[in-house]
């Protein structure tokens, strides 16, 4: 027994370690152009799409940071992933089509179809930092610090390491199709492991709603917050969340690489709605767990030791095995998601564009190479989150500085069709001036606006500094941005099949399941 952990514990986690590095062996063997290795080919399908999607997004920050502030604050900070289904079904239904049209391979590459080089740029540039600095660092950090109860004479960065070697070389030689095959396998690991922790919690409160409600402070199993809410005010709710949830699900290339792989549009469009309905989960299984914990352990300090206490003193033998397997799956979802998009992102934006002449094989000989560099800095800054104060702090403070001027240029953008290039470069420079400056008068004291509320006031500033900045710089060859721009038709082309086939039937339905969680948890 190791701190909790028992010998079966261990042969459920070496099992899972085996399973992964199998999986990306097998696929590695497959993988030999730049596509293979970035785009898996453009083979996948729905399903390895849908449940990439979540595993890719439910990382270690999500575990440790939801439960954290459910514990500490209540259940609203689950819109961030209920809601989810609403950007969702906005890129089923506009974007897919446009950007599997325009045959991308980063989501950079469409600024520059749409604006021009600067923009494509600047938003690579942004988006690296970001993939490796936040999700992929922040996952390393959140899953080490669960590690550590459980292996407490284990040094955090060791840990780190570790996890992202291991991450790192499957990704590295299986590329994108590795990534979503392991990530179907532990997005199932990770379903089944909270589903089990989430089943015990409310056993222990009798499978009673009631006791539930009376041992949790009030309000706090309620996703509609008051204006004043430290966590989630409602405005926050309704103008920060669906922005941030639109950069992150169909401008991030750390996620919208598996649609960019599609087979074709359909499969593209189903598994982005499969998407969303596996993202109301999290509220059962991560959230309310957190909540229901209060009672059960009242004396917790640092929310982000909620979810590795509740493993820790909660799970019979075994079950603990699942859950820290389906703990792992989460950090070597984030890792391999985010090495294998940002090393896409450098090559494709960077790297190639200077040498335009690099064989199909060399390319993905460089991606290689560049996957083990970006793991081994994300593994060497992981450590230095613990400063930022609190997890989930931390991945705030960096979203809400980028996310405004992104969103603009995509959104307003597809409608506006007489925004350009100049347009684009200023409110992009102009924007993160803005939210840097958001940030400083909110760590100075001199403003309270929440983060969240903050998203939504400097979307609408960046919305008119793109219109304004447009008047300026070269006009729009209308003909040229036909195909990158809304149009009639677009959200109903490419259908085919009976009704349970078609995503806007799926779209309703998704948007329906997240009426009933706003109605129930009002």
């Amino acid at each position: 027994m190791i701190s909790g952990i028992s010998d079966l514990d261990l042969v459920i986690i070496s099992a899972y370690f085996l399973l992964v590095l199998g999986i990306g062996v097998w696929v590695g063997l497959k993988t030999k152009t730049e596509e293979d290795l970035f785009l898996g080919g453009r083979s996948l399908t729905w399903g390895v799409i849908g449940f990439s999607l979540f595993a890719s997004n439910i990382s270690s920050t999500t575990l440790i940071g939801l439960s954290g502030a459910a514990y500490t604050s209540g259940i609203a900070v689950s819109n961030y992933e209920w809601l989810s289904g609403l950007p969702l079904i906005i890129m089923a239904a506009i974007f897919i089509p446009v950007y599997l049209n325009a045959r991308i391979t980063t989501v950079p590459e469409f600024l520059e179809l749409r604006y021009d080089s600067r923009s494509r740029k600047i938003f690579s540039a942004v988006t690296i930092i970001i993939s490796v600095l936040v999700d992929m660092a922040g996952g390393l950090y959140a899953g080490a610090v669960v590690l550590k109860v459980f292996f407490p004479t284990i040094e955090l960065w060791h840990t780190t390491l570790v996890l992202a070697l291991i991450a790192g070389v499957y990704t590295a030689f299986g590329g994108l199709k590795a990534v979503v095959y392991t990530d179907t396998l532990q997005a199932i690991i990770l379903i089944v492991g909270c589903s089990v922790l989430s089943y015990i919690l409310f056993s222990q409160h009798g499978f009673s709603w009631e006791s539930v409600t009376s041992s949790v402070p009030e309000g706090r199993l309620s996703v509609i917050r008051p204006a004043d809410d430290p966590m989630l005010p409602w405005l926050g709710t309704l103008v920060g969340v669906p922005l941030l949830g639109f950069w992150y699900w169909v401008t991030n290339q750390y996620v919208t690489q598996r649609v960019l792989a599609a087979r074709d549009i359909n499969h593209a469009r189903w598994g982005a709605i499969l998407g969303g309905f596996l993202k109301i989960l999290p509220l059962f299984i991560m959230v309310l767990p957190g909540a229901m914990a209060v009672s059960l352990l009242p004396n917790i300090e640092n929310g982000d030791m909620v979810f590795p206490t509740l493993v820790a003193e909660v799970l019979p033998v075994g079950v603990v095995g699942i859950v820290l397997a389906g703990l792992i799956s989460a950090i070597m979802s984030t890792v391999d998601s985010t090495l294998n998009s940002a090393s896409t992102l450098i090559v494709m934006d960077f790297i190639k564009p200077r040498k335009p002449n690099l064989s199909s094989k060399e390319t993905a000989k460089i991606g290689r190479v560049t996957m083990l560099i970006i793991m081994v800095v994300a593994a060497l800054w992981a450590p230095m989150i613990g400063n930022f104060g609190g997890l989930w702090s931390y991945l705030q403070q960096m979203f809400a500085i980028i996310v405004p001027p992104i969103a603009v240029l995509f959104l307003v953008g597809m409608f506006y069709k007489r925004a350009n290039g100049t347009g684009a470069y200023i409110t992009l420079l102009f924007g993160f001036a803005v939210g840097i400056g958001f940030f400083l008068l909110r760590q100075t004291g001199v403003s309270s606006i929440h983060f969240s509320v903050a998203v939504g006031i400097m979307f609408a500033i960046c919305t008119v500094a793109l219109i304004v900045a447009s008047k300026f710089g070269q006009a729009v060859d209308q003909e040229k941005i036909e195909s990158l721009v809304y149009r009639r038709g677009l959200s109903d082309s490419h259908h085919q099949g009976s009704l349970l086939k078609d995503y806007r039937v799926q779209s309703l339905v998704l948007a329906i399941a997240m009426g009933l969680v706003l109605v129930v948890f009002w």
